[in-house]
């Protein structure tokens, strides 16, 4: 079993995978990763099931000490990532050797990027997953994000023999790492806002705040006029589900999101731009684009065709 030391775990740096699901009855959401989709494709690089546990660091990276040789692929944002003082590309499998030391500066683009090695990083799984619940302390390294001097496993891979160093397509990428208006679909709420709340909430920009976290994106905008007063009955709330509180500023609840809630909710972000939230920083402008669910599912079903062997290109 090989060794990782953590020499300095950057600004917030823990384990994740896809997350716990099928808990949400008993108040515990599913977290994993913030951006799914750049986990997918670094497990997949490194020969990994899909699923398979990560490092996630969100604006500022680490530093690493391998003790033993490894595989590894980094993506989601640029980081800046350095291996013994050279550079790293993106998406792209990267040999390391025992002692290499793997160094990631503060992001260039985006919030958050991920470090997969060949193998996956060793936790004992808490209702079935080895993802960190930050706000409950569940999972990952000890339930918390990682501190100077922790020690990680590595569980044992297949034979190298026979692996292939490869890299995502550059088109593929593209095509995931879309721009311009997050999707979203009407919301069960959404008769519960004015005809004036619908278009602000569709045609201007919002900010994120500063007080936005892996339970919510609080966004700061036009506020949302209601037609109905009031809260509604709490009941189950989704990834990506956009309440409205009195205030009328929206919230995007996020990968560790509360399970029930008594806020109307004017919209969803559909499953495809999920990964997209991940990445926004504080400050960073979000605006939103009105579509159907038959489009939502078309719009997936064509992300899912991206992920896969077929996407990766030999070096």
């Amino acid at each position: 079993m090989s060794l990782i030391k953590v020499e300095q775990p950057g600004f917030l740096t823990h384990i994740q995978d896809l997350g716990r699901y099928g808990y949400a009855h008993l108040g515990v959401s599913a977290s994993g990763a913030a951006d799914a989709v750049s986990l997918r494709l670094g497990n997949l690089l490194v020969g990994n099931p899909e699923n398979a546990a990560a490092l996630e660091m969100t604006l500022v990276g680490g530093t690493f000490e391998f003790e033993s040789n490894a595989i590894i692929a980094i993506t989601g944002s640029d980081f800046e990532p350095k291996l013994d003082g050279n550079s790293l590309p993106l998406y792209t499998t990267v040999d390391v050797k025992a002692g290499n030391k793997l160094q990631f500066s503060a992001t260039k683009s985006g919030a958050r990027c991920y470090l997969c090695v060949r193998g996956g990083i060793d936790c004992s799984p808490v209702l079935s997953s080895a993802s960190t619940h930050l706000l409950t302390g569940l999972g990952g390294h000890e339930g918390h994000a990682l501190k100077k001097d922790d020690t990680l496993s590595v569980k044992i891979a297949p034979s190298n023999k026979g692996f292939l160093h490869v890299r995502v397509s550059p088109d593929v990428l593209k095509q995931l790492h879309r721009g311009g208006a997050v999707r979203a679909t009407l919301g069960p709420q959404a008769e519960y806002f004015s005809d004036d709340a619908h278009a602000a909430f569709f045609s201007t920009p919002y900010a994120v705040s500063e007080e936005s976290n892996r339970m919510g994106l609080r966004l700061t905008g036009s506020a949302l006029t209601r037609t109905i007063a009031g809260d509604i009955l709490s009941e189950g709330v989704s990834l990506g589900a956009v309440q409205v509180p009195q205030n009328g500023q929206p919230i995007i609840l996020f990968v560790e999101h509360q399970t029930a809630g008594g806020y109307a909710k004017i919209a969803n972000v559909i499953s495809a731009d999920f990964h997209r939230l991940g990445q926004l920083r504080p400050r960073d402008e979000i605006r939103f684009e009105k579509i159907s669910i038959e489009q939502a599912v078309a719009l997936l079903r064509e992300q899912e065709k991206l992920i896969g062997r077929q996407s990766l290109l030999p070096i």
